[in-house]
């Protein structure tokens, strides 16, 4: 790619690297050039325009804050979202000792610890480990 701009844009590699074109090739060349170079102008002139349209607008709605005796800073207090209220706990529901003396709390919801599910499975039930 490199190579190919270095030939596209200097003159001389250029010049000999048509050299063997004939002038309808050459023609073509131009004219495919030509109309990327038409269609990079029109989206370069819609760019500016999209850029002096959105200028015009921030520009009408800092004179309307003005008008209103509203100033940037006032914004940044409006759109600050209150902090979310933190949410409460689940109440634990299942609580269990094990070999250790160590006590292990659960809600219920969720995986089953280990604790309770070896203890279940030696014959205990759920019901008896209820806070």
């Amino acid at each position: 790619m490199l190579n190919f701009l270095s030939i596209l844009t200097h003159g001389r590699k250029l010049q000999g690297a048509v050299k063997d074109l004939s002038i309808e090739e050459l023609e073509s060349v131009a004219t495919k050039l030509n109309t990327i170079i038409d269609a990079r102008k029109q989206k370069e002139a819609q760019l500016q325009q999209q850029e002096a349209a959105k200028k015009e607008k921030l520009a009408d709605i800092l004179q309307q804050m003005q008008d209103a005796g509203l100033d940037v800073a006032d914004l940044h207090q409006v759109s600050q979202k209150p902090a979310p209220k933190p949410q409460k706990k689940r109440p634990v529901k299942y609580q269990i000792s094990d070999d250790n003396g160590e006590i292990h709390q659960w809600t219920g919801i969720g995986r089953m610890p280990k604790v309770y599910a070896k203890a279940i499975a030696s014959g205990k039930k759920l019901e008896d480990f209820l806070i």
